[in-house]
């Protein structure tokens, strides 16, 4: 990236609600991605003439969730308007939204990037309706769309921050961070390939030192953190390049094509007046109470920020350990309750076996850890027969693979296949005294200078074992017995 410009960013996110019903029917949220097209529509979501909306209570509770978490003003009082515009998939040629008074309002939400935390604004929360769900299709050279009104109606809740944002990796680590908190919320599965969240990043580049912010791009609907990634990083190359060229760059909307990565045009952007705004007439003002706000506020879980701190405090981690276990709530979870019920176990270590081991095993299978047979209990078990030096690590790896398949305990694995670790010094010092027998060629070797024969030697002790001596042990007798050699000779 040029040095002598400054990308300026900010993000509109649009995170479907967990609801069973619609944001203004009683039509039940079904799987777009997997329900029959179709199967989920009224009149009210079809935008037949003449129905009446009703606003979805529990999209309120969520949406007043989000923004609490976000440390958002909350207005009491906020109220729903049409945003006109005509496409094929919003069947009433307008959606029910907020604009001018929208649910919250500045709030902010901390994150951590590779250059450390930072603080996000945030512009508004508001909630809408979601679209339908368009396919294009092509048969025999004719083209057309097909229009599945499932999604039509689903309530959206939009969040957008200030341009506060400044490289593709800030842009990554806010979108990462705030999807936890929905997950932390349970109010959005952060499913993004199911199109549940979906981001846009508007994007301009200024010169350094200037104030006044410069055209912007949309790029719409990107649905991966990467493709996130790497349409910021496009965008902001694209347009840096047209003005040190000499050109404009125009306000668009833009497409990301992750194939070629490159984004392209879809339309030039609509200013707000071209949505000739005006507040619903069917739908009254949305009231919200105090007591039910204050409610909402106390039924709050802990969120990833400052359990990521207290991680650290509490368990002194570091900040990236600390930042991979608070990522996924459950995995945070797993940890605390695996330390709990490990005390003898140094809280790192268990950090460790799950960010490494546990997470390999899981990326490898495609589970998650609220799926796997792998509980607190089970791996407790197992960290403390390593801990107890009753397996070494690399059989503790081999028998948490078994565990991962059968959800059998540590110590019946060890038991059943006869896997303790071999901890008796007598036996451990006839073991090296055989391996050093057998070689004597590699013991003379070592004796004469080659001392990285060490390391071979040890190696065979552990092969004599099947990998069950006792490491350390074996080290330490190892040193003592060619110490013995080398002033014997």
């Amino acid at each position: 990236m040029n040095a002598s410009y400054e990308p300026v960013i900010g993000l509109e996110i649009h995170a479907e609600l967990l609801t069973a019903s619609k944001m203004f029917c009683a039509c039940p949220v079904l799987d777009v991605t997997e329900a029959e097209p179709n199967r989920a529509v009224c009149p009210v979501c079809a935008g037949m003439p003449g129905v009446l909306p009703v606003i979805n209570q529990k999209a309120v509770e969520y949406a007043l969730r989000v923004a609490l978490a976000l440390n958002c003003e909350i207005f009491e009082t906020s109220i729903f308007a049409r945003k006109n515009y005509f496409y094929p998939d919003l069947p009433k040629g307008y959606q029910i939204s907020q604009y001018e008074f929208p649910l919250a309002r500045n709030g902010y939400l901390p994150v951590i990037t590779s250059a450390g935390e930072k603080i996000v604004r945030i512009r508004r929360v508001h909630l809408e309706e979601d679209t339908g769900k368009l396919t294009h299709v092509e048969d025999n050279g004719i083209a057309y769309s097909l229009v599945d009104l499932n999604r039509a109606g689903i309530p959206l809740l939009e969040i957008v921050t200030e341009p506060d944002l400044h490289s593709p990796d800030e842009v990554r680590a806010y979108a990462e961070g705030l999807r936890s908190v929905l997950r932390y919320l349970g109010v959005n599965s952060g499913d993004m390939q199911k199109g549940v969240l979906r981001i846009e990043p508007n994007i301009s580049v200024r010169k350094l030192g200037d104030e006044k912010l410069g055209t912007r791009t949309e790029v719409k609907n990107l649905n991966s953190f990467r493709a996130l990634e790497r349409a910021a990083a496009y965008e902001i190359e694209r347009q840096i390049a047209l003005l040190e060229s000499g050109g404009e760059v125009r306000q668009q909307t833009v497409g990301w094509d992750d194939v070629k990565q490159v984004t392209f045009t879809q339309r030039y952007k609509e200013t707000e007046d071209d949505y000739r705004y005006f507040p619903e007439p069917d739908l009254p003002p949305l009231v919200v109470e105090k007591s039910w706000i204050e409610e909402i506020r106390r039924s709050l879980p802990e969120l990833p920020y400052p359990r990521w701190k207290r991680l650290q405090q509490m368990y002194g981690l570091g900040s990236q350990e600390a930042a991979v276990l608070v990522a996924e709530r459950a995995v945070a979870d797993f940890f605390e309750d695996t330390v709990k019920l490990a005390p003898e176990v140094p809280a790192r270590q268990v950090a460790i076996w799950i960010s490494g081991s546990l997470f390999g095993l899981l990326n490898l299978s495609g589970k998650s850890i609220e799926t796997t047979r792998i509980t607190p209990e089970l791996f407790a078990g197992l960290l403390r027969q390593v801990e107890t030096g009753q397996i070494n690590q690399n059989t503790a790896k081999t028998v948490l693979a078994e565990m991962f398949e059968t959800g059998r305990s540590a110590t019946e694995i060890v038991t059943d296949r006869g896997l303790t670790q071999i901890s008796d010094e007598t036996a451990i010092a006839r073991l090296v005294s055989q391996v050093l027998d057998e070689n004597p060629a590699q013991v003379q070797e070592y004796l004469n200078g080659k001392t990285g024969l060490q390391n071979w030697l040890f190696g065979q002790v552990m092969r004599l074992t099947a990998g069950q001596a006792n490491p350390s042990l074996v080290r330490q007798e190892l040193n003592r017995q060619l110490k013995v050699l080398s002033t014997t000779r």
